[in-house]
């Protein structure tokens, strides 16, 4: 069978992409024990953005080695044309998105967080559809994503934190990363069908957490004394950017940018569950509200992927870029 209609089919698809969202997933609660490993003062700035260009530079060149070793030929990009897009793809997917991201979250709360951060399927889908023209707007698209959003909100509602209006620097930054991710989303798509999107997704974390060592080192960042598992905990937050980051760009080289960021909604569920596991926090909703998330959530996936799959265009028949 073909590669290519084998990360079609909605079973793969789905499977694919939940285990790329239970990774990310993982990544809220192992971030918090990465800040205490490495003594990183949450409440500077520079610091959590050293942190973050630490584990995404260790991301793309472990995404790399991965790829060079499945493909048996080292990925290196060998064209004007892939320097191009991985430079586009590293200011949107990570130095962008997570500079603003950061700085939000240093001025609002996690909950307020999570849930903006899931308004970037509905970015995504209107940059893919009206920017992009990648596929078409239908009604059942956009119900899926309220109803999936509906989820997120089901499930963050139930620890508080809601409160406090607008401000510029926190939720109006965090509106901003979203719109990064968006066009992050639809640019690797793009990209994808003249260049390999691991290579893409490995060269790009190389750059992009390059750039963020140097400015949060610049800026005065530090990460202090380590733990002694600290290292592997790096390891892990690295293996999970580059792992999920990679798959994500390879099913997004296959299907519309819809049908794949819709599962999105699935990541701050998988990262509320994690964290109550392995934070034992206390402040997580209880059983049942998880599973009225999860069931919304599930639901807003069904419709989007059910949405139209005849009429939406195969990632290699997009119009490539000259």
């Amino acid at each position: 069978m073909h590669k290519g209609s084998l990360l079609t089919k909605p079973f793969i698809v789905g499977l694919i992409a939940c285990g790329c969202c239970a990774l990310w997933g993982s990544a809220y609660p192992c971030i918090k024990l990465g800040y205490a490993m490495f003594s990183v003062d949450t409440a500077s700035v520079p610091s959590v953005i050293l942190f973050a260009g630490m584990r995404f530079f260790l991301a793309g060149w472990l995404a790399l080695a991965i790829g060079s070793i499945a493909a048996r030929q080292l990925l290196a990009p060998r064209a004007k044309r892939t320097w191009r897009h991985i430079g586009v793809l590293s200011l949107f997917q990570t130095i962008l998105q997570y500079f603003l991201f950061y700085i939000g979250l240093a001025h609002t709360s996690g909950v307020k967080g999570s849930i903006i951060g899931s308004a970037g399927v509905f970015a995504a889908l209107l940059v893919a559809v009206f920017l992009f023209r990648q596929e078409r707007m239908e009604g059942r698209k956009l119900l899926g994503c309220v109803v999936g959003f509906a989820g997120v909100m089901l499930i963050n509602l139930g620890q508080g934190g809601l409160g406090g209006g607008f401000a510029p620097m926190g939720e109006g930054f965090l509106l901003l990363s979203t719109v990064s991710y968006a066009f992050s989303s639809v640019f690797l798509k793009r990209f994808s069908a003249e260049d390999d999107p691991v290579l893409l997704s490995g060269w790009q974390f190389v750059l992009g957490g390059a750039v963020m060592i140097l400015a949060g080192t610049a800026l005065g960042g530090r990460v202090g004394a380590l733990a002694p598992l600290a290292p592997l905990m790096l390891l892990y937050l690295g293996c999970i950017s580059a792992v999920a980051y990679s798959l994500w760009g390879i099913l997004l080289k296959y299907n519309p940018v819809s049908r794949v960021t819709v599962f999105s909604f699935m990541t701050p569920v998988f990262g509320v569950l994690l964290s109550a596991a392995l934070l034992r926090e206390t402040n997580t909703p209880h059983g049942a509200v998880c599973a009225a998330a999860l069931v919304l959530v599930c639901i807003g996936i069904c419709l989007v992927n059910r949405a139209g799959a005849p009429k939406d265009a195969p990632a290699d028949t997009i119009t490539k870029e000259n």
